[in-house]
């Protein structure tokens, strides 16, 4: 398997571990003609929005902690 194949298989790893989101399976001929830096950028931003979702249900979580003071 090649680096970029590697890179697309990452993606759609990526993509089927956000809740409510179905099953995905990228066509790997619909990514091929990007080059593995573009790849690596839509990984970033894949993982930067997985943090981000995170985040918000920590806040959201964080409402229901009972004060102890």
């Amino acid at each position: 398997m090649s680096n970029k194949e590697q890179l697309i298989l990452d993606i759609q790893n990526l993509l089927n571990t956000h809740e409510k989101v179905t099953t995905t399976a990228i066509n790997p001929h619909l990514l091929e003609f990007m080059n593995e830096d573009t790849l690596k950028s839509i990984i970033g931003s894949l993982l930067d929005q997985k943090e981000a979702s995170k985040e918000d249900d920590i806040v959201w979580l964080s409402q229901f902690k009972k004060d102890d003071s």
